[in-house]
C-alpha cells in the first residue's frame, strides 16, 4: 500500500514537471523568415522569394525578420543566401529617387503649392529623407521622397554657399 501511494505522488509531480519542460523547450524555438532561394544584391524582394524556418530562440540574434510583410517589396542590400535568416538592415526600400538625378520638388504651405526642379544629392525610396540641391540658389535642402522623380520639401535648409565679397 505505501508503495502505491510513493508511486502515485512521484507520478503526480513528475508528470507536470516533465510536461513543463516540453512546453518549456517548445516555446525556446522560433519562427523566422528567410529566403527560398539566393536573392542578388538590389534585387526586390517577392513573397515567393521567402519561406519561414523555425530556429532555437536561445541562439537568435536580434532584428531578425519573423514576418514576410517586413521583408516583402524591399530591396536587397546585399546577396541574401538562401536559408540564412534576414535582418532588418539586410533589405531597405527600393530606390525610387538616384543621387544626381533632376527631380521636382514640392513645396506646401496651406492654400499654396510651389514646385520647383532639383538635383538630388543622396539617393532614397519612398519615405526616406535625401537632400536635394536647388540649382538657382545651390542651396541643400531637406526633403522627403513621395514617389519617383517628386520630393516633398521639408522646409529645413542643410547649408547654404559661402559667398565672398567683391572688391
Amino acid at each position: 500500500m505505501m508503495r502505491k501511494l510513493i508511486l502515485t505522488l512521484t507520478l503526480c509531480f513528475a508528470l507536470p514537471t516533465a510536461l513543463l519542460a516540453a512546453t518549456s523547450a517548445f516555446a525556446a524555438t522560433v519562427r523566422i523568415v528567410v529566403p527560398a532561394r539566393d536573392i542578388a544584391r538590389g534585387d526586390v524582394i517577392g513573397e515567393s522569394d521567402l519561406t519561414y524556418v523555425t530556429v532555437d530562440g536561445n541562439a537568435l540574434m536580434s532584428g531578425v525578420a519573423t514576418s514576410m510583410d517586413e521583408i516583402k517589396g524591399m530591396q536587397a542590400r546585399r546577396v541574401l543566401g538562401a536559408g540564412q535568416p534576414l535582418r532588418g538592415t539586410d533589405v531597405r526600400r527600393p530606390i525610387v529617387v538616384s543621387k544626381g538625378q533632376v527631380v521636382t520638388m514640392v513645396f506646401s504651405a496651406p492654400g499654396v503649392e510651389v514646385t520647383a526642379t532639383g538635383r538630388a544629392m543622396t539617393e532614397g525610396g519612398v519615405g526616406d529623407t535625401v537632400t536635394v540641391q536647388n540649382p538657382a540658389s545651390y542651396r541643400m535642402i531637406s526633403a522627403t521622397v513621395t514617389a519617383p522623380g517628386t520630393v516633398r520639401a521639408d522646409g529645413g535648409v542643410i547649408s547654404s554657399p559661402t559667398r565672398t565679397a567683391s572688391r
